[in-house]
């Protein structure tokens, strides 16, 4: 049966993650007619698969850890084991939670949210089944899939992380390929289960995206909890066998393990969905932006993962409320992708913003200088029992440009770093601010005190 074309909405949003459902939400809130099309689950791969599950699987590793170390704190425990049903339920809770909430959302603010796999068929129209929805404008938001590497075929021993989540017990030996986010925030997890982790990374370091002085730290990290890590190490090849899957390295290195977690990056998912018959412009699947959020078909937009860049929630949700705001007529500042905030969620956490110091030279020349304060003057950390330190990249005589911060709970200063960088603040604009005491938030006052030549607990 043919699809039959309905009224005109003011926007069709094609996927429900989180770029989508954010740009429906806000288009819905300044009173545009919107239709939200998602064939799996509202929340997308980040409420489902990734950020949260992830988030939550890493609490209870941060629970394990406290149970197993906890003579160190004079506090009588022991770790018994780790109960897999019950970890899922645990995680599985906390996103059905969030699933719920969102749902009631999209209810209460009247956007028609339609179940199934849409497909763009021409650049004002989405086809699902056999309806089809016309669009005064269309946001594609169809988010992104789990990697794997050629000839490397998922199944049975060897997962991606979407796989992984799954896991019914803890397994004894395991091979994670990729030292990105996903490969460190996966090996984090599966050795505070107890189980003995290798990581392998082609590239030179671990999360090699962020400031070297972090990967040292996040690998040094590693390496004090029992976590092997091979960097500079391809991958050849992989045996699924009856009792381990054995990993083959291109220098002839053999790795034997009971899972190979495969985290080798996330693709976008376009292929097949009418993109670049209706005029979208595709490279290596992703869409080539003409301008922010921009396709180069008029009134056909794209937001979050499929669009070249940092492959974080945050940065698609910031994008659906930007394109919302221009299909509405207002006039919104283009999301700064440089003040973006990133973190690791692994142990210890790596958290930053901005430049690194070698993209700061490469921008500022030699007019650059840096700075590590080291939580080991940080009473909070002390308290903690966590190792790490507060990096400040500035320009001399100007604003601080990056700010990378290693440690428990970093994370949760990343907000203040993102203000100091996106306001261009300099040193001596932020060291007057009283930072409470004893919190791990002094770490980023101290610094800032350090930089702007007046150091506390810390050498100049």
């Amino acid at each position: 049966m043919p699809a039959t074309a309905e009224a005109t909405h003011d926007v069709v949003v094609l996927g429900g993650g989180s770029g989508g459902y954010a740009c429906a939400l806000r288009a819905a809130e300044l009173g545009l007619s919107v239709v939200l099309v998602e064939k799996d689950l509202l929340g997308g791969t980040c409420l489902h698969r990734g950020c949260i599950p992830t988030k939550a699987l890493l609490h209870a590793a941060e629970v394990a850890d406290a149970a197993r170390e906890a003579g160190r704190f004079g506090v009588r425990a022991s770790l018994e084991g780790i109960d897999m049903p019950g970890v899922r339920s645990y995680r599985e809770g906390v996103v059905a939670r969030l699933h719920k909430g969102l749902q009631g959302l999209v209810k209460a603010r009247k956007v028609e949210y339609v179940e199934g796999e849409g497909r763009l068929d021409g650049p004002g129209t989405v086809v699902v089944g056999d309806r089809r929805l016309v669009g005064r404008h269309v946001v594609l938001a169809t988010g992104s899939y789990a990697r794997t590497l050629p000839g490397l075929e998922v199944g049975g021993r060897v997962m991606t992380s979407d796989q992984a989540l799954g896991l019914d017990e803890v397994p004894s030996r395991v091979v994670v390929l990729g030292g990105g986010v996903i490969g460190v925030e996966f090996a984090s997890v599966l050795r505070s289960f107890g189980s003995e982790v290798t990581v392998v990374e082609a590239l030179p370091r671990l999360v090699a995206a962020e400031d070297p002085a972090s990967s040292t730290a996040l690998e040094r990290a590693f390496r004090k909890r029992g976590i092997t890590v091979r960097t500079g190490a391809r991958f050849a090849a992989a045996q699924d066998g009856p009792d381990a899957v054995t990993v083959r390295l291109e220098d002839g290195t053999e790795l034997e393990a009971d899972l190979l977690l495969v985290a080798v990056g996330r693709g976008p998912v376009t292929d097949g969905l009418g993109y670049e018959e209706a005029g979208v412009r595709l490279e290596r699947g992703f869409v080539v932006p003409d301008g922010p959020c921009r396709t180069g078909v008029e009134n056909l937009w794209a937001v979050g993962d499929i669009v070249p860049g940092l492959q974080l929630a945050h940065r698609g949700f910031a994008q659906g409320i930007y394109v919302a705001e221009c299909i509405a007529g207002l006039d919104p500042a283009p999301v700064d992708e440089a003040t973006i905030p990133r973190v690791t969620y692994c142990d210890p956490e790596v958290a930053s913003v901005g430049l690194t110091e070698d993209q700061a030279r490469e921008v500022h020349g030699d007019a650059v200088e840096a700075y590590e304060y080291n939580l080991g003057g940080n009473g909070k950390s002390q308290i903690l029992g966590t190792q790490g330190f507060v990096k400040l990249v500035r320009v001399v005589d100007g604003p601080v440009v990056g700010v990378h911060m290693v440690g428990s709970r970093m994370g949760e200063q990343v907000g203040e770093a993102q203000l100091i960088v996106g306001w261009e603040a300099h040193p001596d604009d932020v060291s007057p601010f009283v930072h409470a005491h004893p919190t791990q938030n002094e770490a980023l006052g101290e610094a800032h005190l350090a930089l702007a030549g007046k150091p506390l607990h810390a050498h100049n």
